[in-house]
């Protein structure tokens, strides 16, 4: 009789009896096996493109409605202030990453390759802003990754290959989609070795992981893990073709002026210089920025060979600073303005405020992100006291600033 009622449940789809199966899961009008569960799961996976191999089918792209180089720029102007020349080279290089997905096959045999772009830039000139707002604009799957979590295979750290995990996390896992898509590597120089001789010792998260990143940069079929993390020997796999994926690398190389000076035979600092180093503008040295001073720096060839559009971001003077408070759509200024709206007050500055905080971020050379370290320290207590008052507008007066800096003792933020 037990055997009877055990073998009464089938599976709905297969009409396997519970006893031939691993386990039922029972539904509202009918059950269903492992096996089959199993199987609709791959079945799911492959249609979600999970696993599936490349077609050469991704993103959809007209060439007619995509944004021109000159169309790129000015959507980057409305976020960054200044920086024309990095703003140029990284329009150029994805509108060419475009037409590159648009190219077919046969014709005249000519095969455009892809241009890898690095771009140097002491920190808060805007490197990584420039990526996430070209993000906003693009058709096709866009991430950003930091490389410094990355480490060589076997060490503790995430692997290469997760840079591709998180693109394919992007694509929604169509690899089609992934395997045309741009991806921006960011602090690129905290994987420099240690020193411009190849290391006779593991160097587990700098020249390691340059080695990792070749086969990614120039074109190969990876072996990445879906859900990311360590690989280990049953984890299913998904391949993906990193031929057509538009790497952007930045990093802000700091030190990297002196390695400059050196090649050009001056000197930052100093009265040592040479005649033809009157004509050469000492305050800024990264616009003569080089291949060999990346390689002086730590980078290895083969990383440097790969990347072969080298742009630089200049350092923001005064007059781009008072800009950036301001000026763009997302402004700094313009976000604690939303935020205080949020709350019904109208909050203001006097105009002598935001040329005290440019003041201080030029002192302090704190660069585009001391500004916002400046205006939090002045908002804090506004604030924490505002959302409980009935007020409906705040003005920021500079007598108020001067003592909130003061108290904060902001001082502590200099660099050396």
């Amino acid at each position: 009789m037990a055997d009877s009622k055990t073998n009464k449940n089938k599976c709905s789809f297969c009409g396997r009896s519970e006893s031939e199966v691993g386990f039922l899961i029972t539904g509202m009008n009918g059950y269903i096996c492992d096996s089959c569960a199993t199987q609709a799961y791959e079945i799911t996976q492959e249609a979600m493109g999970i696993g599936q191999k490349s077609t050469g089918k991704g993103t959809n792209l007209n060439l007619k409605e995509l944004p021109k180089p000159v169309e790129i720029k000015k959507f980057l102007d409305q976020y960054i202030i200044g920086q024309t020349d990095a703003k140029r080279f990284l329009s150029v290089s994805v509108y060419n990453h475009y037409k590159r997905l648009l190219q077919k096959d046969g014709g005249d045999d000519v095969e455009i390759e892809k241009s890898n772009i690095i771009m140097v830039g002491s920190t808060g000139t805007g490197k990584t802003l420039l990526a996430r707002t070209i993000a906003k604009l693009l058709h096709v799957p866009f991430t950003i990754v930091d490389a410094t979590v990355l480490t060589e295979a076997g060490y503790v750290g995430e692997d290469i290959e997760s840079i591709l995990t998180r693109l394919l996390q992007v694509a929604d896992y169509n690899v089609a989609e992934a395997e045309q898509g741009i991806v921006f590597i960011d602090e690129i120089d905290k994987i420099a070795r240690k020193g411009d001789n190849p290391s006779i010792t593991r160097d587990v998260s700098g020249e390691g992981v340059q080695q990792g990143l070749l086969k990614l940069l120039e074109g190969s079929v990876v072996n990445v893990p879906p859900q990311g993390g360590r690989k280990h020997p049953d984890q299913k796999m998904i391949p993906v073709n990193t031929k057509n994926i538009l790497f952007i690398c930045g990093g802000a190389f700091d030190g990297i002026e002196k390695k400059i000076a050196q090649r050009l035979n001056t000197h930052v600092v100093g009265y040592n210089a040479s005649q033809k180093s009157a004509a050469i503008d000492k305050n800024n040295m990264m616009q003569y920025i080089a291949p060999q001073d990346l390689k002086s720096f730590g980078l290895i060839p083969e990383i440097i060979g790969r990347l072969p559009v080298l742009t630089y971001l200049n350092p923001l003077d005064r007059m781009a600073l008072r800009a950036i408070l301001t000026e763009p759509k997302n402004s700094i200024i313009k976000q604690y303005v939303k935020l205080f709206e949020m709350d019904g007050v109208a909050l203001t500055f006097e105009d002598a405020v935001y040329e005290y905080i440019v003041d201080k971020a030029v002192e302090y050379k704190l660069g585009a992100r001391g500004l916002r370290s400046i205006v939090e320290t002045i908002m804090m207590d506004v604030m924490f006291e505002i959302p409980s008052e009935d007020k409906k507008e705040y003005e920021v007066t500079l007598e108020y600033a001067k003592t909130q800096l003061d108290k904060a003792n902001l001082a502590r933020l200099q660099t050396a």
